[in-house]
């Protein structure tokens, strides 16, 4: 995973997040659950969540002040993604970063309303997630995409 592909996932972020609710002064902790495909101590993961953390603090957002951060690692394994992607769905985060195409496919079966970021995802439209009718883009390379009423993104 290439820095500017997380700098881009970090920034269109924000952008599905309401804005209505950004634009308020009240402080709001906003949740992201987070579903890897790897182990927890998997090299490559660490390196990708490091990136992911240092870009949420570059865009101002920071653990334990405005954002919590929920992570979960199905290690290769379906039925643990499976029940890692149920009980992050049910614990309501605002939002939610699959990593790989088992990911997308738990975390999309189990939720039509929380929008879903996801990365590393080897044939999205092959898969059914289809770019979204608005046509909006974000930094170019991110594309918004909907499948059965639900939000998908996608790094392009």
């Amino acid at each position: 995973m290439q820095r500017r592909e997380f700098i881009a996932l970090l920034g269109c972020m924000v952008a599905v997040w309401p804005l209505a609710a950004r634009a308020q002064n009240i402080q709001v902790t906003r949740r992201i659950g987070v579903l890897h495909s790897t182990p927890e101590g998997d090299l490559e993961a660490k390196v990708e969540l490091a990136a992911f953390e240092q870009e949420l603090k570059n865009l101002g957002w920071r653990e334990g002040q405005n954002i919590r951060i929920e992570y979960r690692f199905g290690a290769g394994d379906a039925m643990r993604i499976a029940a890692f992607a149920k009980e992050l769905v049910a614990s309501k985060p605002d939002l939610v970063v699959a990593r790989s195409t088992p990911v997308l496919k738990a975390l999309a079966s189990e939720t039509k309303a929380i929008p879903i970021v996801f990365i590393a995802v080897s044939d999205p439209i092959g898969e059914g997630y289809e770019p979204c009718k608005a046509g909006w883009e974000c930094h170019r390379i991110y594309q918004c995409g909907v499948r059965d009423g639900g939000q998908m993104g996608r790094i392009a």
